[in-house]
């Protein structure tokens, strides 16, 4: 289901608002394909895929949803090449050399609503998981950029249940160590934190101008030239990494969580779904047991979690 977590933190006691509620503030912002000058469209869509209606799905207690974003891809250069084209013939209209900012802005406006109609459309799904009980909101997004965008529809949703959107009060989760500091540290002494390996990629990066990077890939990183790289003042910015022998991943230096992958030894013993059902459940229940287990032990490799004061 997941293949990345940008995770936040939920205040304590807050809890599910009643699922009618939630269905019928979804249902107000369900997706819609983009207009024909649309340059953007966003709404929910149900998780289970699009043989069901229901946007809010409940397994175990724990809250799934999926949100649908479909963008017109215009060509910067198709762009370009019809505003030159309008500053053109204004010029030979006008006999004016000089065009002010104003008039290039209008022309690209006039440009793109042109040529909207007749671009093609691309659409991506993102899941969001939602656990009071971990007090914690996980999103399937590798950027915190994207990850915001999901966030802003969410309490957009619950601002029609009363109470609802305040209480959540999400907060970005804060470690005492910073993600590239702690991998510096594994890679140096060769020791990864408890009930994690590392694996065989990794990238270092100067933080400077020049971003010079080093990269290695199935390679391992058990060798002196990748702490001599780190003095030299290069640092991680991707690590990849295995949790309890269950699920691979790699580390970003934001301390987002990338590539996420289920290994064997998780999904043995799992009974298959039959021909009428979609697994939807069983996947669900493995995610979110997994990711439960996960991101504690991660951030207690960072360091431990520290939180904003609470206002009063």
């Amino acid at each position: 289901m997941f293949k990345n977590a940008c995770y936040f933190r939920i205040a304590d006691g807050f809890e599910l608002p009643p699922l009618p509620a939630l269905e019928k503030a979804l249902q107000k912002t369900r997706f819609v394909p983009c207009g024909p000058t649309q340059p953007e469209s966003s709404g929910w869509v149900p998780p289970r895929g699009a043989r069901h209606t229901q946007l809010a799905e409940l397994v175990g207690g724990q809250l799934i949803l999926k949100l649908c974003t479909e963008k017109r891809a215009v060509p910067a250069s198709a762009i370009k090449a019809g505003v030159e084209e309008k500053i053109e013939r204004y010029k030979k209209e006008t006999g004016q050399e000089r065009i002010g900012a104003k008039a290039k802005k209008e022309f690209k406006e006039e440009v793109l609503l042109d040529l909207l109609p007749r671009a093609f459309t691309k659409r991506s799904h993102t899941l969001l998981w939602l656990a009071p009980e971990q007090q914690m909101l996980v999103i399937d997004s590798g950027t915190l950029a994207g990850a915001d965008r999901i966030v802003s529809a969410l309490l957009a949703a619950l601002i029609d249940i009363p109470g609802a959107g305040p209480a959540l009060d999400l907060q970005l989760t804060q470690t005492e160590l910073s993600p590239s500091a702690a991998m510096a540290h594994w890679l140096v002494t060769r020791e990864a934190p408890f009930n994690f390996t590392i694996d065989r990629d990794c990238e270092l990066k100067t933080p400077d101008d020049q971003k010079s990077s080093v990269r290695y890939s199935r390679h391992t990183l058990d060798i002196d030239e990748v702490a001599q790289h780190i003095s030299a003042g290069k640092v991680p910015t991707q690590l990849a990494m295995t949790w309890n022998e269950r699920v691979s991943f790699v580390l970003s230096d934001t301390g987002l969580v990338r590539r996420m992958k289920m290994l064997d030894v998780v999904m043995e013993g799992v009974d298959k779904p039959g021909k009428d059902e979609d697994g939807f459940d069983a996947d669900a229940a493995i995610l979110t047991g997994e990711l439960a287990g996960l991101l504690p032990d991660l951030l207690d490799a960072l360091g431990s979690e520290t939180r904003a004061p609470s206002e009063t």
